[in-house]
């Protein structure tokens, strides 16, 4: 995944040391409850369309612009779903991040499955019954946002 300019300039400045990140994932679904998701190019593993928040960026922005760059659908926010703090996650590289993700349940409103830039291998839609293996924290934030909750799931 590409790394943004603002977390590059800040990487040659910090090297690998623990950085906070705000990450935003969009939950899409869609008429019938199918999920969105995009098999990742890096690990070519399923998962939510996200990314990180970019310096001055609404996040509910962020999560649509992530949303059309790794699948090619424009959604719309209707909910935040969930607020959760991840563990602090090492990179291959060195680099240490530790994310607060703010999910977001969206529904599609135009463009087309596209696969073709350089994060995605694929896109398709799921059946909430029929999910590929992905990680424990991807199906919790789909649950979440196939509830019907007023507020976000947040640990309490």
């Amino acid at each position: 995944m590409p790394v943004p300019e603002f977390l590059r300039e800040l990487r040659r400045q910090i090297g690998p040391a623990l950085v906070p990140l705000v990450g935003v994932t969009a939950v899409v679904l869609d008429a019938d409850d199918n999920v969105l998701l995009h098999r990742r190019a890096d690990d070519g593993r399923w998962a939510t369309p996200g990314g990180i928040l970019e310096p001055g960026e609404q996040p509910a922005v962020a999560v649509v612009r992530e949303a059309r760059e790794e699948t090619g659908l424009i959604v719309e926010v209707e909910r935040l779903v969930s607020v959760l703090g991840q563990d602090p996650y090492v990179y291959p590289n060195g680099d240490r991040v530790q994310f607060l993700d703010l999910a977001f349940r969206c529904r599609p409103v135009g463009g087309a499955p596209d696969a073709s830039g350089d994060e995605t291998l694929e896109v398709r839609w799921f059946a909430p019954d029929a999910l590929p293996d992905m990680s424990p924290r991807i199906i919790d934030r789909i649950g979440y946002a196939r509830e019907s909750r007023a507020e976000p799931f947040y640990v309490r």
